[in-house]
């Protein structure tokens, strides 16, 4: 089986919802609190890859932190996205959940269920 790894903040039931569906699956995933452990700038790009979308939807444009950063500015490239979430991690959109070459947002939770072996 290969690694599966959860981005994962305790502090969101969402978070939580798709830790329980791995482990109620026999499923122990490798967590990562990325609050605690921030991901750099070239494992958002690689996770942006892999969950084949646009960097500004890995953005929680909700967060208050959102809008004083000036992210919801028209002209704000990637590499800016990418740099406000290495230095705010709570605006990365979870849970994350990676298997191999492939990853979900799990939102709904049910959602990484595409992606498990």
């Amino acid at each position: 089986m290969p690694d599966i790894i959860i981005y994962h903040n305790p502090r969101c039931s969402k978070s939580r919802e798709a830790l329980s569906l791995l482990e109620s699956r026999n499923i122990a995933p490798t967590v990562c609190d990325y609050q605690k452990t921030p991901l750099n700038a070239e494992q958002i790009r690689d996770l942006v890859d892999k969950l084949g979308i646009q960097v500004k939807d890995l953005l929680r444009s909700k967060e208050t932190e959102f809008k004083s950063a000036g992210l919801d500015r028209a002209d704000v490239t990637d590499e800016e996205r990418i740099q406000a979430m290495v230095d705010l991690p709570k605006l990365i959109e979870r849970p994350i959940v990676v298997v191999g070459d492939q990853a979900r947002i799990g939102r709904p939770p049910e959602t990484i269920l595409e992606i498990l072996p």
